[in-house]
């Protein structure tokens, strides 16, 4: 009896005769593999490959199956294959291994597009569930960490608050000055190139110190500082997560809200109030320069009209806004931070996810402050 398999190979003519002996067991996988492989050339050029299992002393369902793939590698080219000599005991082995995958899968049904959509309905639902709790739980925690500092003003990370306020702030104020410059001008360029039509350029003022104070101004600033800042945030934590640094504070007995969530969304809520009357300012600034280099409009005339077109009421709506932008924008971001896993597909993820998010609910907030501070007279 052999006790290495082995695979015999007698070509006659465009016939190819097969036969395998020894045990073809699984204790000799990488036998066998080698041994199927070998023949493969001659499988493919032979028209018909018979297999004669009689010198086949032992045989299990890894044996039966290499057996069975040259047999279908033959088929496969419409060439002929069969196995003769089966021993009776190794017949019924045989035969099962022959209906593995025999049977294609029936394609499935197309979906009903009406079923699709509400499926797709439900499954956002409860996304948007998920997203809600989330949020709200971590406003619940910034709100007991806020508590925990009022009873215990030293338990404040006062260095990491400035540190903070030092990358979110003052370094951001390059970048926000000069878009909101951009802005204040091309708004002021459009509204002179349009309002000429009617004679009435010096509404161009208004428009801009109205649209710059109430609206334009913080929605600019939040929606650079969620993409600039709340990303920062957002990829700061989900690696600390990945490499289990936030697992390690809990452990040391440290809450990572009081450590590394609050000192952020503090530093964003101070900081953006201050670069929204940055960017309002530089804005005003930019559409006072297009007045006088394209709307032949003096300075002094500039600042006058703009007295007269706009008051404390208007700076104070947009003032009051940034606060509530700026806790939405730190939340969304350290949320999604904490909820990134292990790979760095979850932390790009996360972050594309957080931006996004953030970008919505500044759009959705300033909407829902316009609708309120309309119907309050403000």
């Amino acid at each position: 009896m052999n006790h290495e398999p082995l695979l015999l190979a007698t070509p006659s003519g465009d016939e190819l005769k097969l036969r395998p002996e020894g045990p073809w067991t699984a204790a000799n996988v990488v036998t066998l593999e080698t041994l199927s492989r070998s023949v493969g050339g001659d499988v493919d050029r032979s028209r018909v490959v018979t297999l004669d299992m009689s010198g086949v002393s032992a045989l299990d369902t890894l044996g039966a199956w290499v057996l069975e793939k040259l047999s279908r590698r033959a088929a496969l080219s419409g060439r002929a294959a069969e196995f003769v000599g089966v021993a009776d005991h190794f017949s019924g082995l045989m035969d099962e291994v022959r209906q593995v995958n025999r049977h294609t899968p029936a394609p499935a049904p197309a979906p009903n597009p009406v079923l699709a959509r509400l499926g797709d309905l439900g499954k956002s639902t409860v996304g948007a569930r998920e997203d809600i709790t989330v949020f709200l739980q971590m406003l619940g925690a910034l709100f007991m960490a806020v508590i925990g500092v009022l009873r215990r003003p030293g338990s404040l990370r006062l260095t990491s608050l400035v540190y903070q306020l030092y990358r979110i702030g003052w370094q951001a104020i390059p970048i926000i000055a000069l878009i909101t410059f951009l802005i204040g001008a091309i708004i002021a360029q459009q509204g002179f190139f349009h309002f000429r039509r009617f004679g009435a350029e010096s509404y161009t003022v208004d428009m801009v110190g109205i649209l710059v104070l109430r609206e334009l101004g913080v929605l600019i600033v939040a929606i650079m500082v969620a993409g600039r800042s709340g990303s920062a945030y957002t990829a700061e934590l989900g690696s600390m997560k990945m490499r289990e640094e936030i697992d390690a504070l809990s452990t040391m007995g440290l809450d990572p809200v009081d450590v590394l969530i609050l000192p952020r969304v503090a530093a964003l809520v101070i900081a953006l109030p201050v670069l929204t009357f940055i960017g309002s300012i530089a804005a005003l600034y930019g559409g006072g320069l297009v007045a006088q280099f394209y709307g032949d409009m003096g300075p002094a005339i500039y600042i006058a009209r703009l007295h007269e077109a706009i008051s404390v009421t208007h700076f104070e709506v947009g003032i009051l806004k940034a606060p509530f932008m700026a806790l939405v924008i730190g939340i969304v971001a350290c949320s999604e931070g904490l909820r990134v896993k292990g790979s760095a597909e979850s932390l790009g993820r996360q972050t594309t996810t957080s931006v996004v998010k953030s970008i919505f609910l500044v759009i959705v907030l300033d909407g829902l402050f316009a609708v309120f501070f309309a119907s309050i007279g403000m």
